[in-house]
């Protein structure tokens, strides 16, 4: 399994903290299994800047993106989502269907804009938003007013849940016991104690 992280400039960089940390370390996922690679994905290859200022430079660009099913495009938000530059990652995910589709914030205005979202139960930051800036969008009738939706290969999220979204792609890739996810989210969501030593039992 890859994860393809796609990174426009201006990435938000809070939208994604929790996640692909856990991932990389692999501290808290499941033993017996390969430890997802994360690949940065860039219109092209050209260096870009977050909005907390760190350079990032793409492994890769869209083009040589080898997708296969069960892979994920991680879509972060950024404040370059409606320049026009990112038709081609857009492309991407309409060709591959047996493909995760996770979106946070701005991403998710892009795929309301190209339509992805007319048939899919979804989220954004505001539905009046949403319809205001994104001329194409059909999807109101699907849209739920909660902090993340998961809608079969599709995760979307506000811009407001990093933590909710970060629990529903670990969820859908399967790649940390339940109990362990469980104890993971409840710690960051409530700053308990106990939470971190059922975190720590349940790696046994």
């Amino acid at each position: 399994m890859n994860i393809f992280l796609y990174v426009p400039d201006t990435l938000a960089d809070w939208e994604i903290a929790f996640l692909t940390p856990e991932i990389n370390s692999g501290r808290y996922l499941k033993k017996n299994i390969e430890k997802p690679a994360i690949i940065k994905v860039g219109h092209d290859l050209t260096p870009i800047k977050t909005m907390g200022g760190i350079e990032i430079t793409p492994d890769i660009q869209v083009d040589d993106m080898n997708l296969k099913d069960g892979d994920l495009i991680l879509l972060p938000g950024a404040n370059t989502w409606q320049n026009g530059n990112h038709q081609k990652i857009l492309n991407r995910i309409n060709e591959n269907k047996n493909v995760i589709v996770a979106a946070i914030c701005g991403a998710t205005f892009a795929l309301a804009d190209s339509g992805f979202l007319d048939n899919k139960r979804h989220t954004s930051n505001d539905k009046d938003f949403l319809k205001m800036i994104c001329k194409n969008y059909k999807g109101e009738s699907l849209y739920e007013n909660k902090p993340v939706i998961v809608d079969g290969n599709l995760i979307t999220a506000t811009g407001f849940a990093p933590l909710e979204f970060t629990f529903e792609v670990i969820k859908k890739l399967d790649i940390m016991k339940i109990e362990t996810l469980n104890a993971w989210y409840k710690l960051y969501q409530t700053k308990e104690p106990e939470y971190f030593f059922k975190l720590m039992n349940s790696l046994k």
